[in-house]
């Protein structure tokens, strides 16, 4: 009995191994220790055979019991559960230690196999991938998510299998030189922001983190998040995408244009351009047409959909500087109860973290704040204060929450200045910095220039 994927338009034999896996069996029933260094990289559907996935399982079961693995215990227990016919009786397990000298390299044969495993997988994908595709009671689109979520979990199947823990040796190792070059002035800083005094605090955007920045409506979370965007296409030369669930793409052309120039985007989208102003509208639509930020307003955003695109762009441009996500309540997935609603949410932080890692960038997710905040006196939020918090809090490298006082205090001494509290921060410390907002050009700057 074998594996039987779906083949397509191929009759080629399936990639196996059928002696990796006697040799691996035959290891393990000379060798007491061996299933404990191989039983959490191979899995039993990794063997081509029935049989041998059969005898794996025993060998599993025994050692889950905290039982010998060698030839007698495993005849016993499959004679006890009259499975031992069914692989072909004693002298079948017998062959298995016969033919086997050691269990020496049973790793690298672990690795084969699970190789072999996964190469069947991509076939099988492939196969389901085109029957997606002959099948046209459904949208293109929807099938194409479909398509991409197949390859995704044989990648992630893959990828898990292949990693190996980092000895403790290497990791200080590479502390003490990370430490050396920050004595000397020379360690690498994450990526600019464009604020000196957060950068101060975080380091800069590191990549492979999740990020979210919050706050409650009118705060400027769209308008911090398309800064940054600009800062870092503009000042670290490294290519940054936003989807927007909330705004269209002409809408983020406006705000750029109105950061930049500057002039009320309210103007721009009113077509109340002046005489002395086309000029300067003129050189900066060719300055910004140079910097590489890309705006992303598909109704319907998945995990998926977001995962392929990003991997678009560096195949393209080899580095993201940025992944915006505006915003993440908007989502697809993240409706219903709100039992089911946090679920999502959770699942979705979780593969956006995932994303970060695998691509080497940094997410930027925005999440609207409770309608809590508006019953306190004191209206500056708190982590707490988060949607869904739990998940949020727990996924997050950084949650960064937005804060203008004159938004409820119109005679503040504060106005025009917008907190920046930093609530979390996974690699440093936490506090407040202040920027200024200029509302009517929707954008935030530094209090003083460095």
């Amino acid at each position: 009995m074998v594996d039987n994927p779906n083949f397509a338009c191929s009759d080629k034999l399936p990639p196996q191994s059928i002696e990796a896996e006697q040799a691996i069996l035959g290891g393990i029933l000379l060798d007491p220790g061996a299933i404990a260094r191989i039983r959490d990289i191979l899995v039993t559907n990794a063997f081509y055979l029935g049989i041998h996935r059969d005898i794996y399982q025993a060998v599993l079961e025994l050692d889950n019991q905290g039982k010998p693995t060698d030839l007698l215990a495993v005849i016993s227990w499959m004679e006890d559960r009259n499975q031992l016919s069914k692989i072909g009786g004693r002298n079948q397990l017998a062959s298995l230690v016969d033919r086997t000298v050691s269990a020496v390299n049973i790793d690298a044969l672990a690795a084969l196999v699970m190789d072999k495993y996964h190469r069947r997988q991509l076939i099988k994908a492939s196969g389901e991938i085109l029957d997606l595709a002959h099948d046209q009671t459904q949208e293109i689109i929807q099938q194409l998510e479909r398509a991409s979520s197949k390859i995704l979990e044989v990648n992630n199947s893959a990828i898990a299998s292949d990693s190996e823990p980092t000895p403790l040796s290497d990791i200080l190792f590479d502390a003490f030189e990370r430490i050396e070059e920050k004595s000397m002035g020379k360690a690498l800083r994450g990526v600019n922001t464009g604020f000196y005094d957060l950068d101060a605090v975080i380091g800069g955007f590191k990549p492979g983190k999740l990020i979210t920045i919050a706050g409650r409506p009118a705060m400027g979370k769209s308008s911090f998040l398309g800064n940054l965007a600009f800062n870092i296409s503009l000042h670290q030369h490294l290519p940054t995408v936003i989807f927007s669930l909330e705004m269209g793409k002409e809408e983020w052309g406006d705000r750029f244009l109105s950061t930049d120039m500057p002039i009320e985007s309210s103007y721009l989208q009113n077509g109340k351009i002046s005489k002395t102003e086309w000029e300067s509208l003129a050189q900066s639509i060719s300055k910004l047409s140079e910097l590489p930020i890309y705006i992303d307003d598909s109704p319907i955003i998945t995990l998926n959909s977001i995962r392929t695109k990003v991997k678009q762009l560096i195949a393209k441009h080899h580095r993201i500087g940025m992944v915006g996500i505006d915003y993440l309540q908007l989502m697809e997935g993240t409706d219903g109860d709100s039992f089911n609603l946090a679920f999502q949410i959770g699942k979705i932080t979780r593969g956006l973290k995932q994303l970060a890692r695998e691509c080497n960038t940094t997410v930027v997710i925005l999440s609207q704040l409770n309608r809590g905040v508006e019953s306190r006196n004191i209206k500056r939020p708190m982590m707490s204060d988060l949607r869904e918090s739990g998940r949020i809090e727990e996924d997050s490298d950084l949650v960064l929450l937005l804060y203008r006082d004159e938004y409820y205090h119109p005679d503040t001494i504060d106005r025009g200045i917008a907190e920046v509290i930093i609530a979390k921060n996974r690699s440093g410390s936490t506090g407040t910095i202040k920027l200024l907002f200029d509302g009517q050009f929707t954008c935030f700057k530094n209090l003083a220039q460095r």
